[in-house]
């Protein structure tokens, strides 16, 4: 019954007109519809846009050896620092290699010692002419060879240790850990195609949101022409979260992207805000509040208006309560319930603001205020609810 009451209530305003019109001579009752008359104000409107959340930035971690994880070090969720361990890695075939290096580093060093005696001896032999400059050389040259292969296990010590080095996977920044599809015992590696986590750096947070061409066009034609002297003077904005309340505090926006999505008509535009109580998480949802303040606005309802070919139209009170259908032009940012008219109606003017789908140019009616109209309906609303009960 009270779905039946809410919707019938305004469906009534017609049936209202007809029994509190006055009557025209040789016709049908006027209807008695409410109008508003538009002065200037200063107003702040609040355009809507509805926005993803995403960290500073969201690291993918992932393996940089393969292996069998044997403990994680962190659990979903858990706010991390940069360096801190979050997966070991089974490092005893990365440390096996370790030894084996370092085994043959030894080995390299000891040839290049070896070596050495050789060439100090050949050298003193060749002083006094007992050997040939071949023979010199032929040491010097195995010198070479052997400080060389003393480089390359060097170089094969600093990968083994690098490699047991990434057993022990750390984060790269400060952050929150996400999701962790892998636990102890699963085998990962560098071909792995799904992260072993992503850590998301919260501490600001970039909300991206749309905004279509002429928007755009409309907001940058208001300055320079220039789109960083357009985003250089766009005011702070908010952001309203998913339940509905407003994050405490305010944003800017500092990019746009170049390009314009064909499939979408829409410029994506990126609004940072701090999160120092990690109150915003990477993947929420919200919606951007843009204000836009304007002096001497003519404001007038929605429902007031009407559209004809992309052109919007309300019905003005003329002489002897006539209405005329007048062309008015909006400012391209709105509330979602107001139109700030920019041209179209003058200070002072009467707009009908109810019923504007029942009327044609030149009608008459009988002008009514907005609390008259929104007392009839609530009276013929009580005898409706009146009338369901006494039938039950």
């Amino acid at each position: 019954i009270g779905a039946f009451v809410k919707g019938a209530a305004y469906s009534l305003t017609a049936l209202l007109a007809f029994s509190c019109g006055n009557s025209q001579q040789g016709g049908m009752p006027a209807l008695s519809l409410a109008v508003m008359t538009v002065e200037p104000t200063s107003q702040e409107l609040n355009s809507a846009y509805p926005a993803t959340i995403k960290g500073q930035q969201d690291i993918e971690i992932r393996a940089r050896v393969s292996g069998y994880i044997t403990k994680l070090c962190v659990d979903e969720g858990a706010v991390v620092h940069k360096g801190q361990p979050l997966f070991l890695i089974d490092a005893v075939p990365y440390q096996k290699a370790v030894q084996a290096a370092e085994a043959a580093v030894e080995v390299a060093k000891t040839n290049v010692a070896t070596t050495q005696l050789t060439v100090d001896s050949k050298t003193e032999l060749h002083a006094q002419n007992i050997i040939s400059d071949y023979d010199l050389q032929t040491a010097k040259n195995s010198l070479a060879s052997a400080k060389a292969a003393l480089a390359q296990a060097e170089a094969q010590l600093a990968s083994a240790c690098n490699d047991l080095s990434y057993t022990t996977i750390t984060s790269p920044s400060d952050g929150v850990v996400g999701t962790i599809p892998f636990r102890v015992g699963s085998l990962v590696g560098t071909t792995t195609q799904e992260p072993l986590t992503v850590v998301s750096d919260i501490n600001k947070m970039f909300v991206y949101f749309s905004m279509n061409e002429k928007q755009l066009l409309a907001l940058t034609r208001q300055k320079d022409g220039s789109v960083n002297s357009m985003i250089g003077a766009m005011p702070e904005v908010q952001l309203q979260l998913a339940d509905g309340t407003m994050y405490p505090a305010k944003g800017k926006i500092e990019t746009l992207s170049g390009v314009i999505d064909l499939s979408t008509g829409a410029v994506q535009m990126r609004a940072t805000f701090p999160n120092a109580q990690r109150l915003l998480r990477s993947g929420g949802t919200g919606t951007v509040l843009i204000p836009s303040v304007l002096d001497s606005a003519l404001l007038i309802p929605q429902s007031a208006t009407y559209e004809v070919q992309d052109k919007k139209f309300v019905y003005v009170l003329g002489d002897s309560s006539k209405v005329k259908n007048t062309e008015i032009t909006v400012f391209p940012l709105d509330n979602g319930k107001q139109y700030v008219v920019t041209s179209g109606l003058k200070p002072g003017e009467q707009v009908v603001v109810e019923g504007v789908a029942t009327l044609r140019d030149g009608m008459p009616i009988q002008p009514i205020t907005p609390e008259q109209s929104a007392a009839k309906v609530q009276a013929m609303t009580q005898q409706m609810q009146q009338a369901a009960a006494a039938q039950k």
